[in-house]
């Protein structure tokens, strides 16, 4: 008989919203930093409160609806993380091919510059 602790199995691993809201922490520090800069920044983008803000950086929770739009539209790497979390890597892979493609015409049209 298993013992009566919740929705998930003991040792079951992480649910999935707390996999999602540990994963939006991850980019959100990965792309801005862990500073209070960082919070005054998201809490502009979304509109969000700075205790819900400082709870999507701790891991807590995680943006939900309107919020989770904002924050997409400004982070790349929130971005990356919500089509990893959907099974979208080929979305993720179109974006950085693009970035690429980008970063590269930039280079070339330097070189122009330089050797004009």
């Amino acid at each position: 008989m298993l013992p009566k602790t919740g929705r998930f199995l003991p040792g079951g691993g992480m649910p999935p919203e707390r996999r999602y809201a540990a994963a939006i922490a991850v980019a959100l520090s990965a792309e801005l930093g862990d500073t209070h800069r960082a919070v005054k920044t998201v809490m502009r983008w979304t509109g969000a409160s700075e205790r819900t803000v400082k709870n999507w950086f701790a891991g807590t929770t995680g943006p939900n609806g309107e919020h989770l739009i904002e924050v997409v539209r400004h982070s790349d790497a929130a971005f990356d993380t919500i089509m990893l979390l959907a099974g979208r890597k080929e979305v993720v892979a179109a974006r950085k091919l693009a970035d690429a493609r980008e970063t590269l015409v930039a280079m070339l049209e330097l070189v122009v510059d330089l050797t004009a």
